[in-house]
Order: structure tokens, then C-alpha cells, then sequence
């Protein structure tokens, strides 16, 4: 799974890098090369804008989704707790829950 690094962690990483080897920052910090330097041409094109984090949570997507994983999650749940029923009731009517042994 891919690190996702803050707003402060980048620019500490980009301002130490240019008083030190780039190499060996990104080597400290666990980070590629070509993620550095394409952080380095956000940074110097627009400023710590381009280095904010794009994607946004509270988007009206992500929330129509969450939503709607929210209620799948209820449906789910509800249909195991019918099963589980079933089986109970199949116990106290045949005595198992083994339909060979009827």
C-alpha cells in the first residue's frame, strides 16, 4: 500500500534535501527519487498548492458511496441474523441441524 505523506512532512523532506544530498534524504525517509523530484516541480510551479493532498472526503461522490456501503452493510448483516434464525429453528423443530439425520 502506498504512503501518503502530509503537507509539513513534504516540505521538511523538499527543505532538508536542499541543504543536503537528495539521495540520501530519500533514502532516510523512505522516498523514491521520482516521487521527490515531482514533488520539487509542484512545489516550485505553484507553490504549497501543489503539494495539498487532491483527494477530498467530502466530496458529494464519496459521500453517496459511503452511504450507500453503509446500508449494504446493514442489508448484509440483517440477512446473516435471518439465517442464523433459520438454523435455530430448524435445531428446536428436527432436533439437528444435520438434514441427513431427519
Amino acid at each position: 500500500m502506498k504512503r501518503r505523506w502530509t503537507l509539513e512532512e513534504k516540505l521538511a523532506i523538499l527543505s532538508e534535501a536542499e541543504t543536503g544530498n537528495v539521495v540520501e534524504v530519500c533514502r532516510r525517509y523512505n522516498v523514491r527519487t521520482g516521487s521527490f523530484y515531482n514533488w520539487k516541480k509542484k512545489f516550485d510551479t505553484k507553490g504549497e498548492a501543489g503539494l495539498k493532498v487532491k483527494y477530498d472526503t467530502s466530496s458529494p461522490e464519496m459521500k453517496k458511496a459511503e452511504e450507500e456501503i453503509r446500508i449494504l452493510r446493514k442489508l448484509l448483516a440483517d440477512r446473516e441474523i435471518e439465517l442464523e434464525i433459520q438454523k435455530e429453528l430448524l435445531k428446536k423443530k428436527f432436533g439437528t441441524d444435520d438434514p441427513r439425520k431427519i
